[in-house]
């Protein structure tokens, strides 16, 4: 086995990653592995902006308001004052390297977006945001000379030593094992979308950051938490991709198959309600009607206003053969984003000591049950770079052989693990269903293998994150945010309280 050694070991290369890589770098040599070509990453797809309280009518305490409202009664409020009060000067930081936010002539323009009180969200060129974040720290990180970037590797586990985790094994995309040396590690792996069906998360987003950190005995946290995006393109042999909800916050409408609006009978706010009720709310049409899929309806929308907003969306929609601005648009939810992951604090540091996360593979509470729309690139920059100046303060480590724990793979089709979990733990759930799909995922049969390939190691990955995500939404007996038990449809108070998972398999309220 080939071994490295670095200072920092960041698993990742999406904002979060990067981010903590450009403040880890003061302290030491820092090694970037991503699963992928470098600019595949959940951020790089992320279309909708980036919410800051930045506009003249808005206000830092609003922004926070907004956050807490959207998230159920369980966010965590120390959290959510974190990235409202340092977002702005993130954001100025990012403009400062480069990052090209759009603007009405010198000023920058904001858009509103669903539950939001003000127009407070970011966009750069239209509707690729995350694109060109990653860009900018992307560029800033390579300009320094302690940073360097291995693509095409898959970290598979982490490596336990005494005083904490002392590393991690990674497979190249031969199947070569390669072991990382390192004094601390985070995980800024991004999302876990891969484990359902329907999902308009990129193909890396298998869950591995919330599996190896579980594996190596770390605690996860509200990991049932999953916002299911409402509305997702539903075409036939096409990716299920994103359409924002900014497309929503421009004022398209939602119309079922008989080509009526019906988000006003669910919601106050119609289409600008929160993901989780406007998700709901498509699936009830769906079963009324029988229908695939309803309708996104831009038509009245000024000619030509679409293509120029939303030029990323407007030509991937023409690739399959749907014009925004003179078609109905079909969409259908897929699962899009977790609110849950590795628990940790404000600084990213884990249950385990030298283990860090941020971003969308960690939970520090700042989401709740449902996140708002638009914060996940800002909780990207704030805790990311939190995380990597808390790494620059991790004492060297006692070098030697560390444990690793036993690499068993589950005999299970990955299409037919994503359909369970799509039916019997998607946008509504139900006990018994859950019951039964908990049962189906302790009964698959695990092996021994000792040269797997990346496609084993992401389908062992989504196997335990499965079962973590299957197990909390079981121990959840209430409805809240994201989160849809049928047979408990309302909030309750002794639910107050976010889920902690870890090895010995017990799920806790705290």
């Amino acid at each position: 086995m080939d071994k490295i050694r670095c200072d920092f070991l960041i698993v990742g290369a999406g904002v979060a990653g990067l981010r903590a890589a450009i403040e880890a770098a003061e302290a030491g040599s820092v090694l970037v592995v991503a699963k992928d070509r470098l600019q595949e990453s959940s951020s790089e797809y992320a279309q909708g902006g980036i919410a800051v309280a930045l506009s003249d009518d808005d206000e830092v305490g609003l922004h926070e308001q907004d956050t807490i409202t959207a998230g159920a009664g369980l966010c965590n409020r120390e959290a959510v004052r974190v990235l409202v009060e340092e977002g702005p000067r993130r954001i100025q930081e990012l403009m400062d390297w480069g990052a090209a936010f759009d603007r009405e002539g010198a000023r920058l323009l904001f858009t509103r977006e669903g539950a939001h009180s003000r127009s407070r969200v970011l966009h750069a060129h239209g509707d690729s945001t995350g694109r060109e974040i990653v860009r900018t720290l992307y560029r800033r990180a390579a300009q320094c000379p302690n940073i360097r970037f291995q693509s095409f590797a898959a970290v598979t586990d982490l490596i336990r030593g005494a005083d904490g985790v002392m590393g991690a094994t990674a497979s190249d995309m031969a199947g070569r094992e390669i072991e990382i040396q390192a004094r601390a590690v985070l995980l800024a792996t991004g999302g876990l979308g891969r484990v359902f069906s329907e999902t308009t998360n990129p193909d890396v987003a298998t869950g591995d950051g919330v599996a190896v950190a579980f594996r190596a005995g770390a605690e996860i946290s509200d990991i049932e938490f999953v916002q299911f995006h409402p509305t997702a393109l539903h075409v036939e042999n096409a990716p299920r991709f994103l359409l924002s909800e900014a497309l929503r916050g421009e004022g398209a409408y939602l119309r079922n198959a008989a080509g009526e609006r019906f988000m006003e009978a669910y919601h106050p706010l119609g289409e600008l309600a929160p993901r989780d009720v406007v998700s709901r709310a498509i699936v009830e049409e769906l079963r009324r009607s029988g229908a695939p899929h309803v309708f996104l309806d831009l038509r009245h929308l000024p000619a030509g206003f679409v293509a120029a907003r939303f030029p990323r969306i407007y030509q991937t929609c023409l690739q399959y053969g749907v014009d925004l601005s003179k078609d109905l648009v079909p969409v259908h939810p897929a699962a899009h984003y977790a609110m849950g992951g590795v628990r940790t604090d404000l600084n990213g540091a884990t249950s385990l000591p030298r283990l860090f996360a941020a971003g969308e593979a960690a939970c520090t509470g700042v989401h709740g049950a449902n996140r708002l729309a638009s914060n996940s690139l800002l909780e990207g920059v704030v805790f990311g770079s939190r995380a990597g100046q808390a790494m620059r303060e991790t004492p060297q480590g006692h070098n030697g052989a560390g444990e690793r724990p036993p690499a068993l793979f589950p005999l299970l089709g990955e299409q037919q693990l994503r359909q369970l979990m799509w039916r019997h733990c998607g946008i509504i759930r139900e006990g018994a269903e859950l019951r039964q799909l908990v049962r189906q995922l302790d009964s698959v049969e695990m092996v021994v293998c000792s040269h797997a390939a990346r496609v084993q190691h992401e389908l062992r990955n989504l196997h335990v994150t499965a079962r973590l995500i299957a197990c909390c939404a079981l121990a959840r007996e209430e409805s809240r945010g994201a989160h849809f038990r049928s047979d408990f449809p309302h909030p309750r108070p002794e639910f107050e309280k976010h889920s902690i998972i870890d090895w010995r398999g017990d799920v806790r309220f705290a």
